[in-house]
């Protein structure tokens, strides 16, 4: 729980200081009681007193209602998963030749479709979803939709080429998001946000750089979610020679912290899977607070009638 304006709670500290006025007050009276004379004589003096839980519960009731009226003030919240109904996400996969390596059963590539169907499935209906395939050079396959099955059948029919342009392939995520942003937005709203979701298995070979990339990427303010992927021992067949093709942690994780991304790390389908799934989540949803002020404002009138009743039935007066 949040609170929207915590500046309020500073008067817990008043209510702090009450509470210790009240249990110095209480234990000054019976120290000078004690004063009086002898425990016998006491008894004849003193008016017979109630047990100690009916003497403080009006008080401790009162307390309470001080501390929830103050919640009230401080305008208490509350975290709310809510999804995303205007935003476009590209999803951008590497197809470059060594996603045919099987370090990853069955291999790279074929549990990569998996793990990106479980991406589709993550998001909700009404987010735009568009396919990026990049190997020495990248296209989109599916421009952003909410048809799922469209973006489903590109995974699906993904196929392998020669060298490896993640540079091409933030480029031509970012133009389908353009496109898609010139059709989704309406006046007075702007475009709709938007992410990509790139995975990759190896390093820039071709096209242009990353940091060209970038830029343009935070240019048009789009973040970059990226996934190292495959394990760091894989290699792959070329003419019966085990060629190394070992993936680029560091490029990727440098693309996602400089353009405000994310960047994950999978070394098998499963993980991949769990990692699709976390993005989805995060890239699919917004955080929203809600506020719950009424609850405590119900709550500190609630105690205070508790606390009136109580006083009156027990001591005869209000606290």
């Amino acid at each position: 729980m949040t609170f929207l304006a915590e500046h309020w709670l500073w008067l817990l500290v008043a209510v702090a200081a009450l509470l210790g006025l009240y249990v110095y007050m209480n234990l000054r009276r019976r120290t000078y009681a004690a004063r009086l004379s002898s425990a016998s004589l006491l008894s004849t003096v003193l008016p017979r007193r109630p047990q100690w839980w009916r003497r403080h519960l009006p008080a401790a009731l009162m307390l309470l209602t001080l501390i929830a009226a103050i919640f009230a003030l401080a305008r208490p919240a509350h975290a709310e998963r809510v999804p995303r109904e205007r935003a476009t996400i590209m999803l951008a996969i590497d197809v470059s030749n060594s996603m045919a390596a099987q370090d990853v059963a069955p291999d790279r590539l074929d549990a990569a479709k998996i793990g990106a169907a479980a991406f589709v499935d993550q998001l909700p209906p009404k987010v735009n979803l568009g396919l990026v395939a990049f190997s020495g050079t990248a296209s989109v396959l599916v421009a952003p939709t909410t048809d799922r099955d469209a973006v489903r059948a590109g995974i699906r029919a993904l196929q392998l080429g020669p060298a490896t342009a993640i540079g091409e392939g933030i480029f031509a995520s970012l133009a389908g998001i353009s496109a898609a942003n010139a059709q989704l937005s309406s006046p007075g709203q702007g475009p709709p946000p938007a992410a990509i979701v790139l995975l990759s298995d190896g390093e820039t070979t071709r096209g242009r750089p990353n940091d060209q990339a970038v830029a343009a990427a935070r240019t048009a303010h789009v973040t970059v979610n990226t996934i190292a992927y495959g394990t760091a021992g894989g290699t792959l067949d070329v003419g019966g020679q085990q060629i190394p093709v070992p993936v680029n942690e560091q490029a990727l994780k440098q693309i996602a912290d400089q353009t405000g991304g994310s960047y994950h790390r999978a070394t098998s389908g499963d993980e991949l899977k769990s990692v699709y799934r976390k993005l989805g989540s995060s890239v699919g949803y917004r955080t929203e607070h809600r506020e719950v002020t009424t609850w405590f404002v119900g709550l500190s009138v609630l105690l205070g009638l508790v606390a009136g009743t109580t006083s009156v039935l027990l001591t005869s007066r209000l606290p």
